[in-house]
């Protein structure tokens, strides 16, 4: 999920960027098959899955995302990683490995996007309040609430982890509007 804020200061590097080379991954784009599939849990917590968790955020920030899932970069996993600061505040990153939502209420219809389908938007109807339970990258079993911006970044990241994208909660109109640009610039060899 992109970043939506307005600030046109570039964002600090946080800590970990600074410590460390991160892998930077590319973003799998709309096309990719793996985007479609439902993940498998994540059944192994060690130093791997660390490294990949901060490999993801590295990413994330690289592609000015709020939100990424392992689908996005080519892994059928259950693992997602979400910083609606954008590395801004390090309490606020999370890492959510077979995350589920367990409660939600309230409405918001907010425009969303999304790094695999860079340059279209569109607007989602989403909960304002959202309590999930996951995993921390140790295995770790918690809960968290999300309201407005986490909340759909929640959503958001959970659906990709069942294969759904954003457009799949658009009208069938604007859908198909977005799928055949999509073709028509996978045509001219730019997508």
């Amino acid at each position: 999920m992109p970043d939506n804020s307005t600030s046109s200061e570039p964002a600090a590097p946080t800590p970990e960027a600074i410590s460390a080379p991160r892998k930077i991954y590319p973003i799998v784009k709309y096309g990719d098959p793996i985007l479609e599939k439902s993940t498998p849990r994540v059944k192994k917590f060690d130093a791997e899955l660390e490294e990949l968790a901060e490999d993801m955020f590295a990413s994330m920030y690289a592609a000015q995302g709020v939100g990424l899932a392992a689908p996005q970069i080519g892994l059928s996993l259950r693992l997602a990683v979400i910083d609606v600061t954008g590395g801004k505040n390090p309490e606020a990153k999370f890492v959510l490995a077979n995350p589920e939502i367990i409660h939600a209420e309230g409405e918001v219809r907010e425009e969303e996007g999304c790094l695999s389908i860079p340059g279209f938007r569109g607007y989602v109807i989403r909960p304002q309040f959202v309590t999930v339970r996951a995993q921390n990258v140790k295995g770790e079993e918690f809960e968290i609430r999300g309201e407005n911006l986490l909340a759909r970044a929640f959503c958001h990241e959970i659906d990709h982890l069942n294969g759904i994208l954003f457009i799949q909660h658009l009208g069938l109109l604007k859908r198909d509007l977005i799928k055949r640009k999509i073709k028509k610039l996978k045509k001219q060899g730019e997508w």
